[in-house]
């Protein structure tokens, strides 16, 4: 089983989140300024790559927010996550908090 670090719930079962796609896409605007080659490419086509990736999830059986990750596409492995609207932190940091040692979050179980 893979535990994922919800950033207000803590470590949580992989079953209780919905992954929402790739993070931090800035949408095209002004909106009568975006030409619809530019609209098509912000609604369909996204980043496919192997390894570190940044993803958005929704805890849909837990506190019902959406937050950041990043995940490595190969492993599966959640590096970090992290609250919407905050920055990446480093990708070398630990994705277990420190409230919960020895948890082990963003891990196969």
């Amino acid at each position: 089983m893979l535990l994922i670090d919800c950033p207000f719930c803590g470590p949580r079962a992989e079953i209780e989140f919905r992954c929402g796609g790739e993070s931090h896409i800035q949408r095209p605007g002004p909106h009568d300024r975006v030409s619809d080659a530019e609209w098509a490419d912000y609604l369909f086509y996204r980043e496919n790559p192997k390894g570190e990736h940044r993803e958005r999830w929704f805890h849909s059986a837990g506190c019902r927010r959406w937050f950041n990750a990043a995940r490595d596409t190969v492993t599966h492995r959640f590096r970090v996550t992290y609250k919407m609207g905050d920055a990446c932190p480093e990708a070398g940091e630990s994705a277990v908090s420190e409230a919960a040692p020895g948890a082990v979050a963003g891990g196969i179980v």
